[in-house]
């Protein structure tokens, strides 16, 4: 995280979204939920308080009822620690899927048209968007996917509509700012990654 913090910073990239845990992950066997929830909390205890120092403000974009209490509230503390930031914003995807995100959008927007609130030929793409995570921020310019996959994975599925996509065979943690500068690589102004 921190590589690509200080890349993004460097560069002027004023917000970050990271795929931390999707959605899908709660169908793999329990063992390896298991294991991803202590990378979770380990990163977690680990990385907030430099990413604050950092002046990153974090959010958290995704369903976080599955999660335990214990992880849902160290969310909702480094939530509050960083709130009043403004180097950059860092959005973890927790619980998070594009498709859950058009979903929820969905079905916030069908309570109001049920509730008499609104009228289904009210509804377009600008309040549509309204309702999705990342509501408020610029959409990316950027998707970068690593480890060789040539897929988005159900990642900002709404967001990624006119996105540049790159993909590398470099894994996530062995990124750095080297292959964030290659020639085919991100380094071309983007603001938003």
């Amino acid at each position: 995280v921190q590589v690509c913090l200080d890349f993004c910073l460097k560069e002027g990239i004023r917000s970050l979204t990271l795929f931390a845990f999707s959605s899908e992950n709660w169908n793999r066997p329990a063992e390896e939920v298991g294991a991803l929830m202590k990378l979770f909390l380990r990163m977690l205890d680990n990385e907030v308080e430099e990413l604050h120092r950092r002046g990153a403000r974090i959010v958290f974009i995704g369903e976080r009822g599955e999660f335990s209490q214990l992880i849902q509230d160290k969310m909702a503390r480094a939530e509050a620690l960083t709130r009043n930031n403004t180097a950059i914003t860092a959005n973890i995807a927790a619980g998070y899927g594009g498709r859950w995100d058009i979903v929820n959008a969905a079905r916030v927007l069908a309570a109001e048209v049920a509730a008499g609130r609104l009228q289904p030929a009210q509804i377009d793409e600008a309040l549509f968007n309204q309702q999705l995570s990342l509501f408020g921020q610029d959409p990316p310019d950027l998707f970068i996917r690593t480890g060789g996959d040539l897929r988005v994975s159900n990642f900002l599925l709404w967001q990624l509509a006119y996105t540049e996509l790159w993909f590398t065979e470099t894994l996530w943690p062995d990124l750095d700012e080297t292959t964030l500068r290659q020639p085919a690589g991100p380094a071309r102004g983007a603001r938003s990654t």
